[in-house]
């Protein structure tokens, strides 16, 4: 039996058998994809009984939501750690870093990306947590818009509108990576975090544009 296949014996306890389906299931999407994914698997792969997981998880789609909760909070502190590092209010400033911190998280993240992007993998409707994270990074960006809207910095009238397309931008490049497309575009693996950089740079050269008199 391959290392990657062999159950993970005897390395929780009670308390944390959640978090080792979790993990388990992790694994189980990074091998074969979420269509390989049975809460029975994940079980065997924990090193529990096929029943132990139900109460935690009754189907798949429970525990793909738990993953996806997962990678949403590890996004949430990327977001939180990089504005605390930036030594700067400029809003326009904080909004960049917020793409920039998607980016990373997708980077560091690629398995828990493919499973949120995915909705008809999770309940992201029955999730208060995936809900409540998802509407306060938008109400997040959105803030900061309106600043740099106030202080003249952009000049757009439909700031929802133009989180709408940063959050777009973001996430198409984030697809783009996760897929390996970038080659396609000639840009090598070395090269992709300038480009997005560039892009990124670009998309906020236009909001600013909009605000020249």
């Amino acid at each position: 039996m391959s290392r990657s296949a062999a159950p993970r014996r005897a390395s929780f306890h009670h308390g944390n058998l959640r978090e080792a389906l979790i993990e388990a299931t992790v694994d189980l999407v990074q091998e074969g994809g979420a269509d390989k994914v049975t809460v029975r698997e994940a079980a065997r792969r924990a090193g529990v009984s096929s029943g132990a997981p139900f109460r935690h998880f009754p189907n798949k789609t429970a525990l793909m939501t738990a993953v996806a909760e997962q990678g949403m909070r590890r996004f949430r502190a990327e977001i939180d750690e990089t504005l605390k590092r930036l030594a700067t209010a400029d809003p326009m400033a904080r909004f960049r870093a917020v793409g920039d911190a998607y980016f990373r998280w997708v980077m560091r993240n690629p398995t828990h990306f493919r499973v949120i992007s995915d909705r008809t993998q999770i309940d992201f409707e029955g999730s208060e947590p995936l809900r409540r994270d998802n509407e306060q990074i938008r109400e997040l960006m959105e803030e900061l818009l309106r600043a740099a809207q106030q202080l003249g910095l952009i000049r757009v009238g439909d700031v929802p509108q133009v989180a709408l397309a940063a959050r777009a931008l973001a996430y198409g490049l984030g697809r783009m990576w996760a897929d390996g497309h970038f080659a396609q575009w000639d840009v090598g693996p070395k090269e992709v975090r300038k480009a997005i950089d560039a892009i990124f740079d670009l998309f906020l050269r236009g909001l600013a544009a909009a605000a020249a008199p």
